[in-house]
């Protein structure tokens, strides 16, 4: 052992390395050749010896454009990566890819990376050196800074991995330990935390194609839910024969909605009552009768089908049709999505929403307890709004001192009540760690310039594992293209060295980390290779390290008091409107805005490209004469922006929606002062169970205005073939198509 080594015993060199609970046991036979550091593991990417000129080679590793973290393989070409495509080694995508992973190409090539540090220099940002970044790190963060953990923070968005290992360890190098602060603007806090009451964990794992009939509650599992890849091809199966059938109840409707049997509008926030007129309609069937309490049999009592219709606007038939699909079409699934979470009974909802489930016993069928994770450590944290709420505040008192940011930009999506940016600029020492200047990045006194997906190493756990445990490993598929551009990880390693040298001076760099790390866990993996390069070799060639622990049956924990619905859904004569802005699969909570691909790509239901738009549905753009392209004043009690009206019959006619993703002010060329971000309009409404903010909650109101645009969209030369009636159309419900076939085959 190296001297460098010798005062790292074994249990401490498991927490440097990321790796304890069932790893630190299974690990503790050894059979790796790599001890404590004993040996040197240099990272090495290198042009290989057998590429031909004009032919692709083919590499593994995961994409990091969300936090599903699907597989991927890389086309590389002389040097060059060209193309991603789905891994089929993965069980989460199955050699499945969407277009925001194919995105990641043009992330890894874009004109506004940063490609050397930049330091702040009275009102502006200037380029510096890594070895004066890295001087002002060990001035602000070292030892001598003598500052205690309650004075240090780092926000992220949802983190996992190696890279969660590292940062946690950093964290906790402060005294008392520092503040990892996790953000996530589309949070989904509130079904986790109704699942854990109710079923023992934060995500049950759902069986789509097991089920005969899925009833989502405004669930987009297959456009911005936890794992839209998977479940596409999960619905694909399940729309095998036999076929099953899905129902849609939400108030705009989504791209999961847009593929529906039955799309069914409903008054936001009615989605619990809703399903509680569901329950007291099943309960007409014995045999559901013993699968409650007897109090929740008192408590739907009143959920009539016309209180239901009265107070959610669905038509009371509806009601008893559902519940009549559900009985019919066993097993089936019950989801609930994001427009049921957003309000402040917003865990009230989801809890009446899956309490269907546990009425149609569902559980061990179509849902289950996934398996426990032998490597807690590189387990995922998820953000929250909550979490950022709680900062704000320690900010705006001045008791943060020193803050890192990554993968996260809360200047752009916090709402305005919270002044997020003026509290911000409280913090005496800010430091970003980002491929591009984005809004947050801009307020930081140090940007750091991080390498793309396509030129680092990590790993990666996803939030929603559908078989077993998956590790997903990211790996190089090229040179970097900026020398001045830095790995995460090395970052967090050197962050690391300022405070614990002598745990962490046996890595020269994160590859080496990294490496020792996963080697060290050899153990848990199932015909893992008794030679550590062949196991290494072969981890990078699949581009995956799966565990295979197998789901169980969830328990079930029902309270009345956990579904009871408000009283009164009162309206609002000044703010007439509910707000809801929807998510995009291509921007997500704007991420992705800077990818010009995301932005020239239609939105799957409207068509509009490189713009931010009013949803409206025909009939009250009727009553209020407004005509498609009319620039509305959309105001809340908290902020008032402008957009240009799009009639959308997918809409509950008291309802208006504002897709998220753009109104930039400071996101490189192809983001900046496109469209308008709803976000900072939303009131200050929580959820009263976690305290997440009920992004559906806010009421508004909207006026015309003498202005009008026109949209760029494909829609109009698609209907009106540029003019020319090319192709006559005729409606379905005018056509006997069984005539017309016979006319064809003779």
């Amino acid at each position: 052992m190296t001297s460098d080594a010798k005062f790292v015993n074994r249990r401490d060199l498991l927490k440097v390395l990321g790796l304890g609970g069932t790893a630190l046991a299974v690990t503790g036979c050894g059979n790796t050749s790599i001890e404590s550091g004993a040996e040197l593991v240099q990272s090495s990417v290198q042009p290989e010896d057998f590429v031909v000129p004009g032919v692709g080679v083919y590499y593994a590793s995961t994409c990091t454009q969300c936090s599903s973290g699907c597989g991927v393989m890389g086309r590389v070409r002389e040097g060059r990566v060209l193309k991603l495509e789905g891994s089929r080694s993965s069980v989460i995508n199955a050699g499945k890819i969407c277009g925001l992973g194919q995105a990641a190409v043009q992330a890894h090539y874009h004109p506004d990376r940063l490609t050397v540090p930049m330091v702040r220099e009275g009102n502006a940002l200037k380029e510096t050196t890594w070895e004066k970044a890295m001087a002002l790190l060990t001035e602000k963060l070292g030892p001598a800074s003598k500052l205690s953990g309650e004075q240090v923070a780092f926000m992220t968005g949802d983190v996992s991995g190696h890279q969660k290992a590292l940062l946690r360890n950093f964290m906790d190098s402060f005294e008392s330990g520092g503040r990892h602060v996790v953000y996530e603007a589309l949070s989904s806090t509130v079904a986790a935390a109704v699942h854990k009451k109710m079923f023992g964990v934060e995500q049950p794992l759902v069986h789509l194609d097991k089920a005969k009939m899925v009833l989502s509650f405004g669930n987009d599992f297959m456009g911005t839910g936890v794992s839209p890849v998977h479940f596409a091809g999960q619905y694909a199966k399940f729309r095998k024969p036999d076929r099953g059938t899905l129902v849609q109840i939400e108030p705009k409707m989504t791209l999961t909605g847009a593929n529906a049997d039955r799309w069914v509008p409903i008054i936001p926030g009615t989605e619990g009552v809703m399903a509680l007129g569901i329950a007291r309609e099943l309960m007409h069937h014995k045999e559901y009768e013993h699968t409650v309490p007897a109090e929740i049999h008192e408590l739907i009592k009143p959920y009539t089908p016309e209180f239901v219709s009265r107070t959610t606007g669905v038509p009371a038939h509806m009601v008893a049709h559902v519940a009549s699909l559900l009985w019919e079409k066993a097993p089936s699934v019950v989801l609930a999505g994001a427009s049921a979470e957003g309000h402040a009974h917003g865990s009230e909802n989801v809890a009446a929403i899956m309490l269907l489930n546990v009425i149609l016993d569902n559980m061990g069928k179509t849902l289950e307890r996934p398996g426990t994770s032998p490597f807690p450590q590189l387990a995922p944290v998820s953000g929250s709004t909550a979490a950022l709420m709680d900062f704000n505040k320690v900010m705006a008192a001045g008791k943060c001192q020193a803050l890192l940011i990554h993968d996260t930009n809360p200047v752009y999506s916090a709402p305005d009540f919270m002044r997020f940016a003026e509290n911000l600029r409280k913090v005496p020492f800010k430091v970003a760690l980002a491929q591009q200047i984005d809004e947050t990045a801009a307020e930081c006194d140090l940007v750091l310039p991080l390498l793309s997906s396509m030129e680092d190493f990590g790993t990666h756990v996803a939030s929603y594992q559908p078989h077993g445990v998956q590790i997903g490993m990211q790996q190089p598929l090229m040179e970097k293209l900026h020398k001045d551009t830095r790995s995460l990880g090395d970052v967090l390693l050197d962050l690391l060295k300022l405070r614990k040298a002598d745990a962490y001076k046996s890595y020269p760099d994160y590859f080496a980390y990294l490496k020792s790390s996963v080697v060290q866990a050899k153990s848990a993996f199932k015909d893992a290779a008794a030679d550590t390069e062949t196991f290494w070799d072969a981890a990078l060639s699949a581009g995956v390290l799966h565990v295979d622990v197998p789901a169980s049956p969830l328990s079930v924990q029902v309270k009345a008091a956990m579904v009871k619905q408000p009283d009164v859904f009162l309206e609002e004569a000044s703010f007439p409107f509910h707000l809801m802005p929807s998510v995009r699969g291509n921007f997500r909570d704007g991420a992705h805005a800077n990818l010009p691909w995301m932005q020239e790509s239609p939105d799957s239901l409207t068509t509009v490209v490189w713009d931010s738009w009013v949803e409206v549905h025909p009939k009250t753009a009727e009553a209020l004469h407004i005509d498609e392209g009319d620039i509305l004043e959309v105001q809340s009690a908290n902020g008032l922006i402008r957009a240009k009206a799009y009639l959308f019959p997918g809409i509950h006619p008291k309802v208006i929606s504002i897709p998220i993703g753009q109104g930039h002010e400071n996101m490189g060329r192809y983001a900046s002062h496109v469209g308008v971000n709803p976000l900072k309009i939303i009131n200050p409404i929580f959820d009263q169970q976690t305290g997440e903010l009920a992004l559906n909650a806010t009421r508004v109101m909207i006026r015309k205005t003498r202005t009008h645009e026109k949209f760029a969209k494909d829609e109009g030369a698609a209907n009106t073939q540029h003019g020319r009636k090319l192709v006559a159309t005729i409606a379905a419900d005018k056509v006997d198509l069984a005539h017309e076939v016979n006319n064809v085959n003779h």
